[in-house]
């Protein structure tokens, strides 16, 4: 009897083994995939097949960028809103991995970026001429009717001010630092790799206009690039080993290695990644959320009893009395000049607040999206000519955008496909039709209401005097509000703001045209949640 049951149970067990592995297959549940063939029949990368995904790659940070594992917590203020803005109430958020600035981006960073505009594209030629202009930081942001004004003149360009935030630089060139950031670090991780001459930039026929490198041509196999890319090296590093042109065209994109894109980080991740609250936490309870004033202060050596972030103490109070200097820096610091938060992230509670992605409201929909959250998506797609190929930014026939002090600022670069915006989302469920009272259930939105904006803010329009200058033109008309499509929200505080700003779930917007001496930015990377392991503590 004994020897029939023991018969049963193994009979079972091997039932369910075989349906647990769908008779047979390569894949075991709970561990993840092993081994994999295709449901073709064909096995992956095969050198007789048609198909190549690359070589896998172990996904790692860029140098200066800080991964951050990813998790839900509590956004917003969790203490009495002395204020009453209403504005940052507390709500629960997941947020997925990504990586952040370890510090915010420098003058000597920014200063790479204008040089290489002017290198590339020379503002003697008058196709370019906006171009490098218009990408400077607006240093007049120091002036001050009642005050010296100093750092007009050396704060961006003085090597004594190298590693000091960049401020002075709108939320429009602090997103276009970020694409030109991503062209940069992937053609030097091309050149790592080998695919491109490390004396790239010493030939003077290389990077010029619309012939410099960018990562669109490259993913799109644009012939542009054939003349300076090792064609045998890049067959070699993607993993596709066949000599079938063919073949190498329908695969271009499996090519590994590249680098992230960057970005500007959004809201809810530049206040998860100020926390650092997975460092503080006993099993899945975080054990605090926000610094208190006291625990700014230092308790130790010569740090004891001066505060470890640089804001301001009180009215006319920047840096402390002489010979006892509460923090040291009247102004601006230098990036690393104070201790960084649990996670190794410098600067995220005062020095210089901090521009952020998203487009400001007054309220987060956090019933529509508690994943992620972002408001300002502009769905985009490549603008494609009539024989298929894609549309390159021309030189003269380049679009701009218009900076608070007047200046232009590029929408494109020229040699860049040009893309155009399928559908605006900045006004989703709060501002367009459809969220007003007048829509209505069930009621069609035709063309006339699609520009329909319940934010009655104040319209940006700019005016040419007789001395051909380009003045920003103040609206005089009633208006009710200063929310619009173009505010974005800024995040923590600076060297001007007293210690109630320091609280990461403050929130304040600007105008995204405009700059501050107090405003600086940082950048991200999307990442792959790499803590999977539930057995981790």
């Amino acid at each position: 009897m004994k020897k029939l049951k023991f018969i049963s149970l193994l009979a079972l067990g091997a039932t369910l083994l075989l349906t647990s592995c769908g008779g047979g297959g390569n894949v075991k549940s709970g561990g993840g995939t092993k081994k994999f063939t295709s449901k073709t029949g064909w096995k992956p990368n095969d050198t007789k097949g048609w198909f190549f995904t690359g070589k896998k790659q172990k996904p790692k940070g860029w140098p200066g960028m800080v991964y951050v594992d990813g998790g839900t917590f509590t956004m917003g203020l969790v203490k009495d809103d002395v204020m009453h803005d209403w504005n940052n109430t507390p709500r629960r958020m997941q947020v997925s991995a990504f990586f952040i600035g370890e510090t915010e981006i420098t003058n000597y960073e920014y200063r790479e970026y204008v040089t290489w505009l002017k290198f590339v594209f020379p503002p003697s030629d008058q196709s370019f001429k906006n171009i490098y202009t218009g990408a400077l930081p607006d240093t007049l942001v120091w002036n001050n009717k009642l005050s010296r004004n100093d750092y007009a003149e050396t704060y961006f360009r003085a090597p004594e001010y190298d590693y000091y935030p960049v401020v002075g630089v709108s939320w429009q060139q602090a997103s276009r630092y970020c694409d030109w950031l991503t062209d940069r670090t992937n053609e030097r991780e091309l050149m790592n790799q080998g695919l491109i001459d490390k004396s790239y930039y010493a030939n003077d026929g290389n990077n010029q206009g619309p012939n410099a490198f960018n990562l669109d041509k490259y993913k799109a196999n644009d012939p542009e690039l054939d003349a300076y890319l090792n064609k045998q090296r890049q067959q070699q590093k993607s993993g596709i080993k066949t000599s079938n042109a063919r073949i190498q065209a329908a695969n271009r994109n499996a090519t590994a290695g590249l680098v992230t894109k960057f970005r500007l980080p959004t809201e809810v991740e530049w206040e998860y990644a100020a926390l650092g609250l997975q460092k503080n936490r006993e099993y899945n309870n975080y054990l605090g959320k926000e610094p208190e004033i006291e625990k700014l202060r230092g308790t130790k050596g010569k740090n004891r009893g001066m505060y470890l972030e640089n804001f301001k103490q009180g009215r006319g109070d920047y840096s402390g009395v002489g010979g006892w200097n509460n923090d040291g820096s009247p102004t601006t610091a230098d990036v690393r000049e104070y201790p960084s938060n649990d996670l190794g992230i410098y600067g995220m509670y005062g020095n210089v607040a901090e521009w952020t992605a998203d487009v400001y409201r007054p309220i987060i929909d956090e019933e529509a999206s508690d994943f992620n959250y972002y408001r300002g998506n502009m769905p985009q797609q490549t603008v494609k000519n009539a024989d298929g190929t894609y549309k390159k930014v021309d030189p003269k026939d380049m679009k701009f955008e218009r900076l608070a002090d007047g200046r232009e600022i590029y929408k494109g670069l020229p040699g860049t496909y040009e893309r155009k915006t399928v559908e605006d989302q900045r006004n989703y469920r709060d501002g367009d039709f459809m969220s007003s009272l007048e829509a209505g259930y069930g009621k069609e939105v035709d063309s006339s209401m699609a520009e329909y904006n319940m934010y009655n803010s104040p319209k940006t329009q700019f005016i040419v005097d007789d001395k051909g200058r380009v003045i920003l033109q103040k609206d005089n008309k009633p208006r009710t509000t200063k929310v619009s499509n173009t505010v974005r929200v800024v995040k923590g505080g600076s060297w001007m703001d007293t210690a109630y700003w320091l609280d990461p779930g403050q929130r304040r917007f600007k105008e995204e045209s405009k700059s501050f001496g107090w405003i600086g930015f940082r950048v991200a990377q999307d990442a792959r949640d790499t803590n999977n392991k539930r057995t981790k503590r």
